[in-house]
Parts: structure tokens; sequence; C-alpha cells
């Protein structure tokens, strides 16, 4: 029965996107707001992730950008009194947050009801005890494991297993502190770092080399259950399903497996009870027909968004629904609109979903991938070939590489090492192992991944071979260039397969375009396929497509009225490009769609709002290359195309768009040009009488020296050919520039590097803002709490700015309407400052939107991007009205960092980006702002002592009013050799601690944080010189292993003391955002 008494539910969000739970639950809660939308019930979301979808007008009633933790989520219950609550749409963050209400009794004294699956069964999947015992209770295989709680007890679990054992951590998302052990040694270390993230810890017989398999399973409440979709990994078990590249659905289960496995899915959710959607994973032997149950999730997962892209079932909307308490047999299938939503999708396509690292954005991280998750972000590929499917794909991830083949070498020195312990480039591995001349069986031995998905890559490999024996385009029979497009070659493959790495690298291009123009003389084209989720047995009523050279007609029939918009989004998440370009893209299709436009959407990632099917009139799953765009728009026709709201991705098409005359809507593609290239822009600086920092593109070092001698240390360097690691450095003396150079970059006149003074203690000061024709119609001045030296994104920004000179502001406003007219921008732009004494200088400006546009159209209440597509649309924009300066509450937006799940990497902040996602949180002022978005990002208030070690003695100046504030609440101060001294000094009382280089001395900063003596550690490193590196890096490594909230910035660590000093967590305002 549909529970009628609801009338207000409470949505749990997964708050800021980390490693293991990314923008995927933007889209599964987005869903479930509309579910209750449509039922006319009134929805409460608690998400403190500003730049998310979910979180903005038109999704829920009402928005709390406040922590998800109990205390928070209580009072916001007792203000609210809702009837219902759901927690499966926030990931494990939610999940958590729920079971923890629950226990305290939270949902009962409100007389709080959940939705969909019980928090009964919801412990039964998380807790591993309970989860064995109950499927023990109908005969299910589990792996055998013991739940531990100490050290001791592990070694001897693992003795009575006997190794190589796996070890992993409960109630923890994405196999956090978990990976394989081999030796008791190996245990010990990993066995404490999982117990401080979890009060519970399992050791388990490792089954490596085992099929592993999942599916997705949705059951009502009157027990009819379905499978969705199932997949398979391409790795064996062993690597973490978000690491791993996925098929769907599974191509090397024979029919009795696949049934046999369904069958088990069903039983498995019948007795525990879920009810929405959940998913299964095997662990499955093909040999002996054996399995084990991994785990189930009981709630959305990354692995639901990929199910209902991959199937065009919207599992989230149907999991909210049924949540109510309707059966699926009263649900229509929101894709075909005839049928009803209890069938099963059949699929006549292959779906392949890469994830993307970002491993060498940071110092000293390890390169192998296993059991727990190191991925950013993820693509989806759809084609009619697995060869066609993973060739698009492994172009999507964005990281340089072409396809399968025809990539620049990999110098692997031992192939047969990289083979048999996976790192990121694995895939390519195996091509160059191939290429070598393993055969299949030798592949299959080191790697165990199934011999069928190796014989696909080989026909890839023959295909290459074939190609390299023609010289010239005109050799090239059509039926091999219809093979190779089939395969999913890309025609940049095929030019330099063809033509030769020479030509084709000197100029792309034009290799490229000869490519594609002989291509269309032979009438080789893509076709467009709908994913209709019934294998085409019934006309369906979505414009859900991909391209595909495996097929004779199109599904789709084009008017060419040229009424179309089509928008190019943001591609794979990565560092420095997320969730905020997909608001973005978000609310231009609105827009476009609003003013009587059709929306045409072209992206790829599974994780997003924007690929979902009911977001725009016609949503292209696929590449955004330039060879892709360009099948598109010929298709197409359309009015014009937006580039400037998916980031960098599209911004690169611009001049290659412009070339083939299509109508780029906004700015012109010469003026993104001009502000992108660094000369064009800095010579157009200087003529407008506007000041930067001096820099220079040198090609010695003795040039570099000269240059050095005339502004001084410190300097940064950013090469413009990187060979391994970071792509920038500050250099602050001799030592460390040789150094830099020697590991990043060979200094040549072909490979020149740009030396820009580094200006220091100088404020950073963002404007994003929106012109038309040259002429700003909307802007927002932020300011960054931290100096400059720490990039853009990992800074925590204020807004409106707190602390300016009225004089600084006027300046840059006027400065920015100089660049927006010299550049005659039309639609949104960035502009990032220098400020210090009230002189400003430059340092660069981006014609696209930014990542902090949700942010500051959130905080101000007027959309940016609304405004920007208007008047890239060519439509009149009015000037917002009201005065920008009377806001009276402050925003804050925090960054979220996931150096836990980076073993080795140095957690600093440095001016290469590091952060994985952020929040933002209003306030009334500073202070509580900054305390709601830290509290958000996951630091705690300390409770009895903090640790200092502060830097130079400027910074040890900087940090004395937040220590004396921290000895006037009565906590402990712990402080190192140096700032022991200075406190000292300055007569505030101190204990000495030892650094880990002196380790005859006690007491030891590293045992105390074993101990679990300190609360917070501000660490703050002095500069680069290797002592004070290992040092410092030892004791951030290890608050960061052993959770224990870490700052490395004097200015963020001075006003996050100065919050939680000042204001207790119980005088936090619990207001929504429509009441500031």
């Amino acid at each position: 029965m549909v529970d009628k008494n609801i009338k207000k539910v409470l949505l749990l969000g997964s708050g800021a996107l980390k490693i293991g739970e990314a923008g995927e639950f933007d889209y599964s809660g987005s869903q479930a707001l509309k579910a209750m939308k449509e039922e006319g019930i009134e929805t409460i979301l608690i998400n403190p992730n500003i730049a998310t979808v979910q979180t903005s007008q038109g999704f829920a009633d009402k928005i709390y950008f406040l922590p998800v933790t109990p205390y928070f989520v209580e009072k916001v219950i007792a203000k609210e009194k809702p009837q219902g609550i759901l927690l499966a749409f926030g990931g494990q963050t939610a999940l958590n947050c729920g079971v923890k209400l629950y226990e305290q009794g939270i949902l009962e004294k409100y007389n709080l009801k959940v939705l969909g699956t019980p928090v009964r069964a919801i412990m039964d999947t998380e807790d591993r005890e309970l989860f064995v015992k109950k499927l023990d209770e109908i005969d299910v295989r589990t792996i055998k494991s013991e739940a531990v709680n100490t050290v001791e007890d592990a070694l001897q679990a693992a003795e009575a297993l006997g190794y190589p054992v796996i070890v992993r951590a409960a109630y923890a998302l994405g196999g956090l502190g978990s990976g394989f052990c081999d030796t008791p040694q190996e245990l010990v270390a990993l066995v404490e770092k999982a117990l401080s993230f979890s009060p519970q810890v399992l050791v388990e017989k490792s089954l490596k080399g085992w099929k592993e398999i999942e599916y997705e399973v949705v059951r009502d409440a009157y027990d009819n259950c379905i499978t969705v979709c199932n997949m398979e990994n391409f790795d064996p078990l062993g690597i973490h399903t978000g690491e791993s590249i996925v098929v769907a659905p599974s191509q090397t289960l024979t029919n009795e497996d696949f049934h046999y496995l369904r069958k088990l899915a069903i039983k498995i959710i019948r007795h525990i009870g879920i009810v929405g959607e959940c998913n299964v994973q095997y662990a499955f032997d093909p040999k002996s027909m054996d399995y084990r149950v991994i785990e189930v999730n009981a709630r959305l997962s990354r692995s639901s968004a990929l199910a209902s892209k991959a199937t065009g079932y919207p599992l989230a909307f149907v999991a909210a629904k049924l949540g109510l308490g309707y059966g699926l047999f009263d649900l229509r299938n929101s894709v075909t609109r005839e049928t009803s939503a209890f069938f099963e999708p059949a699929i006549d396509y292959v779906v392949v979903k890469i994830p993307r690292w970002d491993l060498g954005k940071f110092h000293g991280v390890r390169r192998e991938i296993g059991s727990s998750m190191k991925s950013v972000g993820e693509v989806m590929a759809i084609g009619r070939t697995f060869e066609e499917a993973i060739q698009k794909g492994l172009r999507m991830i964005g990281q340089g590489m072409h396809g399968f083949v025809g990539n620049h070498e990999l110098n692997v020195p031992d192939v047969k090492k990289a083979l048999h312990e996976p790192t990121d480039k694995r895939v390519f591995i195996l091509s160059q192992a191939m290429r070598d001349g393993f055969t299949v069986d030798e592949i299959h031995d080191l790697t165990k991944i199934d011999k069928w998905f190796l014989y696909k890559l080989e026909n890839i490999i023959n295909t290459e071979r074939e190609l390299e024996k023609i010289n010239k385009l005109e050799d090239l029979c059509p039926c091999l260039l219809r093979k190779a497009k089939e395969q999913g070659f890309s025609d940049f493959q095929i030019a330099k397969l063809v033509l030769g790495t020479e030509e084709s690298s000197a100029h792309p291009n034009e290799s490229n375009l000869a490519v594609r123009k002989y291509r269309l003389s032979k009438g080789i084209t893509p076709v467009v396929k709908q994913i209709d989720t019934l294998a085409g047995e019934f006309p369906a009523q979505t414009n859900y497509l991909y391209l595909t050279y495996n097929g004779t007609e199109n599904d789709v029939k084009y008017l060419h009225d040229h009424r179309s918009i089509v928008v190019l989004g943001s591609g794979a998440y990565r560092i420095g490009s997320s969730v905020e370009f997909d608001w973005c893209s978000v609310n231009a299709l609105m827009t476009v769609k609003k003013e009587g436009w059709r929306s045409v959407m072209i992206n790829y990632n599974p994780e997003t709002v924007s690929t979902d099917y009911d977001m725009c009139d016609r949503l292209y799953f696929d590449e955004l290359t330039f060879e892709r765009v360009m099948d598109i728009l010929d298709l197409e026709n359309p009015h014009g195309v937006i580039l400037s709201v998916g980031g960098q991705i599209p911004n690169n098409l611009a001049t290659r768009l412009d070339g083939q005359g299509i109508n780029i809507l906004g700015t012109s593609a010469k003026s993104i040009d001009n502000a992108e290239d660094r000369h064009k822009f800095s010579a157009m600086l200087d003529r407008l009488g506007i000041d930067q920092p001096r820099w220079r593109e040198l090609t010695s070092l003795d040039d570099i020296n000269k240059f050095i001698d005339e502004v001084g240390f410190p300097v940064l360097v950013r090469p413009s050919y990187v060979l391994s690691g970071a792509a920038m450095n500050v250099c602050s003396n001799h030592e460390e520039l040789e150094r830099f150079l020697r590991l990043a970059a060979n200094v040549s006149p072909q490979h020149p590097v740009v030396v820009t003074e580094f200006i220091q203690h100088a404020k950073e000061i963002e404007m994003d803002a929106v012109a038309q024709n040259g002429e700003i119609k909307a802007y927002a001045i932020s300011e960054h709490i931290e100096f400059a030296g720490v990039h853009s994104g990992d800074a925590t920004i204020q807004f409106p700015p707190q602390k300016l000179y009225v004089e600084t502001m006027r300046r840059i406003k006027k400065v920015s309407s100089q660049i927006a007219k010299a550049l005659n921008i039309t639609g949104p732009f960035n502009i990032q400052y220098l400020a210090k004494n009230n002189d400003i200088k430059v340092i660069e400006c981006n014609l696209r939107a930014s990542r902090s546009f949700p942010f500051v159209s959130k905080v101000l209440k007027l959309n940016f991007i609304d405004i920007a597509t208007k008047a890239m649309m060519g439509l009149p924009v009015e000037k917002p009205g009201k005065n920008i300066f009377d806001l009276d509450y402050v925003g804050i937006k925090a960054s979220q960092f996931s150096f836990s799940r980076l073993q080795g990497a140095d957690p600093v902040l440095g001016v290469d980006m590091a952060s994985t996602g952020e929040v933002g949180c209003i306030g009334v002022d500073t202070n509580e702002a900054i305390l709601k978005s830290m509290l958000s990002v996951g630091y705690s208030v300390p409770r009895k002592a903090v640790l200092l070690s502060t830097g130079s003695p400027k910074q040890k100046i900087d940090m004395l009013d937040a220590a004396h504030m921290l000895h006037n609440k009565g906590y402990r101060i712990y402080a190192t050799g140096g700032t022991h001294q200075f406190l000292t000094d300055n007569g505030i009382p101190a204990i000495k601690v030892y650094w880990p280089s002196q380790s005859e001395c006690q007491p030891q900063a590293l045992d105390l944080l074993h101990d679990k003596e300190i609360d917070l550690v501000v660490n703050i490193p002095k500069d680069l010189t290797s002592t004070e590196l290992s040092n410092g890096y030892k004791i951030r490594r290890a608050a960061i292993d052993l959770n224990v909230p870490l700052l490395t910035n004097a200015r963020l660590a001075s006003a996050f003391i100065q919050a939680f000093t000042t204001l207790p967590v119980d005088e936090i305002e619990i207001k929504s955002w429509d009441e500031y």
C-alpha cells in the first residue's frame, strides 16, 4: 500500500566528492527528488556540496548546506518535522549516518519512517558477521572471514586461514583501509591503519584470480524481483570494482552460469528484505562453477548509476517510488513510456566503463592498483562490438591516449612484471605485450584476464599490423577502412598508422582531416542508434543516443531546421574538473529549453545529471573528440554550439571547430586563443597597461639563472613539456631549482620552461563574471583565505569578501571591464588576481565558466549560467539591480581531500591541485561559515590536545593569536623544537615533542599520534630541504593514515582555530538556504 500519511520527506546527500563517493550520488539524489516531486511530497535535502545539481533551485523544496552527521541531521528533523527519511541515495555517508540515527533512537523519537530498505536489513549487509550469518541461513556461500578488533587477533586469524589474506575495514566505502598481505609484517601495518577508520576489521582468505561479477537487483515490498543488468570486471578479483574496467552485460558467462547467479541474487535480496535497489557482488570460478558472495550494497551505488545509464532503466527513480510503497507493476518504464517498469532490460550493444586516475598530481604516491580505490572519475563507452567500445573508452579517459593502439611508446623495462603487478597503465601494457609477441595464453597466465577479452584485443593489434603495411591513403581499401572503424579506430589512429608517426605528429590536424575527407568520399560514416531498453522490440520515446559503425540506418529522423543548440559536456571527473561543470552544463541546457530551442547534450560520464535522459531533448552518449563532435554536428545541423560550460575539454576544440565553419555561440574562437596563449595574452595586458607578474619563456639553465638574478627567489617554474609528476613547482633556492628541472623537464629549445616571479604573502582574488559583447552584466568577487601559492581549486574561498580594501575591489572591477572589452567576451569568464598592499596583478583569464560559478551563483541567489546562456544566445540581458555587497551573510567554499586513499602521497598543498571535491556553507559571519564547512569536509573540533609545528618565523607569528586562543580554551599544546621555543618565549605553555629523526628522545610525535593522544595536527612545511621534508612528511602521513585531522596552511589553521574557540558547535544556526 502506498503510504498516504507521508507529506514531507528528508533526503540525506553524500557531501563533498571524494575518491569512492563521487558524482553518482548527485545523480541518484536528483532522481529521488524528482520522484518525490511527482507524488506531490515536500522534500528537505541536507547536503553541504554547493556545486551539485541537486542543491539547486527546482529540485528540493528546502536545502540545508550542513554536514551530514547525526548531530546536524537531528537538528533539522526537530525543526522540519518530516514523516519519512531516505537513506539510500547519498552513498556510504548517508547510510552510516542513518544507521547511527537508528542506533541512537533518534528515528524512533521523532517517529520517522525509513522509506525503502529497513535499517535492520542495512545493518545485516554492512556488519560482516551478521551478513555471513544471514546468508548461512539459506546456504549461500560467502568468503569466510574473521572479524577482529585488535592487531593480535588479526595475526591469529591470518595464521588460521593461511596467507595470502585480504584485510578490509567494515562500514567503509570503496575499500578504504583494505589490501592484500603475504606476510605478518604487511598485516600489522595494514590492520593498524584500518582500525583507525573502523571499529572492526575483517581478515579473509584471498581468492585472487577469480572472476568478479555483479548483478543490479530491484525488489518491491510485494516481493516482486527483477535483475536490471549484470556486469563483469575485465580484471580478475583482487582489483576493486571501482579500479577495474567493467563490461556490461557480461560477455564471458555461459547461459547456465548467468541464470544460476541471477537466481541466487534474487534469493539473497528476498531473504535480506531489500526494498528498492541493491547490488550483489560475486567472486566466480568458471571452471568449477564455484562462487562466493563478496558483498551486498543496500543502497544505490556507483555501479547502479552505471547500470541506469547502460540500460536506460532509471534505478534511483524506481527505487524512490518503491520506497513509498508502490509495486513494480504500478510504475511505467520512463524510457519507452509504454511498458511497465516490471521488466528486465534487453541490450543489443556493449558498454565498457573505464576508471580515470590522477596519480601524477601527487608526490610519492604508489602506482599499484588493488583492493582499495584510487580512481577519481570514470567514463562509459557504448559500441556494438567490444573492440569498438574499449577503443572509444580509452580515448574518453583523457590521458593522452588515442585508443588501444597508436599511442606513444610506454618504455616499460620489464613487461612480465608489469603484467603481473597491475598499475594504472595496465591496459596499455597489454597492448605493448601483444606487440612484443606475447601469446594470449602467456598473458592470461600472468594477468588472469579472461581469454575472450584478450582475443578481442588481439583483433585490434592484427588490424593495426594490416594498416601499418599501407603508406598512402589512396592505397587504403574501403573494406579495411570500414573494418578499422568498426573496431573503434579513430581517424587520428588511422592517420598515424598509414601516414607514419612523423607526419601525423608534425601536422596532427591536417592528417586527421585528410583521413576524414577520404572516409567521407568513400561514404563511410557512423549511424546513430537509440538506447531503448528493449533491444528494439518496442518503439522508444526518448532520444538517448550513441554512434556506431556497426549498423546501416539511423534511429532518428533529423529535421535540419537549425532549431537545436548543442552543449558540450565536461567528460570524466578528474582533479580540477568535476561536478561544478556538470552543474553549469545542466543549467545551460535548462535555459536553452526554456527559451524554446531544442537542447542537445554530448557527454560520456555515467555519474552525471547531464547524461540523464530527461535533462535535454537529445542526449548523445559519446566522445568529445573533434572527430565525433563533427560527426554529430553533420547530422544535427544545429543553430550553434556552446563550449564554455564544460570546463577545459570543449574549450580546447574552439579553434578547430571554428576552422570547419561551426557557429560557436558566445566568445569567438580567436578571443579564446588570445586568452589561452600566454604570449598573446601577456602582450595584450601590456598594451592595456595592466600589471602582471614578470615571466619569461627560457630555453637554457643559464638564461633561467640570469632571469632569477633579476627577480629573485622564489620563482614558479612551469615546463611546457612534462615528463613525470607535477607540472608546476615553486623553487626557493638553486638546489631546489636544479633538482626539479632534472626530474621534471629537460630544458632545451624544443622544450622551453616558463619561469614566473612568485609573489609571497599576496592575497589571491577571483572574479567570476558574465559579459555580453564585451560589457560585464553580472560579477562576483571572492577572496582566498590562504595566500597565493595554494591552487585556487584547493583554496578556501569566501564570498562576499570580508577583508579586502574597497579600493582594491574598485580596481578589480575596472581592470576586468578593460579585459572583457579587449577580448569582446560574450558569456561566462573568470579572472584570477594577486593583491598585495593595494597593488593588483592579473595571473590568468579563462573564457569559460570556472569551478566557483555554482558557489557564487548560490550564495548570491543569482544564476550566472542562466544569464550567460541568454547572453550567448543573443537575447537581451538585464543587469541585476540589487547591490551585490548588501549580503548579511557569508559563504565559505572548503576543499575535500582524499589523501587517505592515496598511499604514500605527501598531503601538502601547493601550486598543483590535489582536492577531489568541495563543500559550500553559508553562515551569519566568517566563523560560523568556516566551522560548518570544515565540519562538512571531515574535520572535527579537537577534544583535548593539539600538535603544532609551524614552519618559518613569519608563519610562527601568524599562528601566535591562534595558539593563545587554544591555550585560553584549556587545550593541551604539544609542539616540536622551534615552535616550542617560540611559544614559551611568548608565554604560552607547551609540551615539547621530538621529530622522527631524533629517535632517542621522548616523547615522540609519532607515538602520541599512534596512541590517539592528539586530536588535530597543524604542520606547516618551512621549506623543501630533505630533512624538513622527511620529518614533516612522516608526521603528516601518520596523521592521515591514523585519521587525525591535519592542516598544512597557517592562515586556514588560524581561521579554523578562531572559529571553534569562539563559537561552540551548539550555537550554530540551523537555517535553510532560502532563509538567508
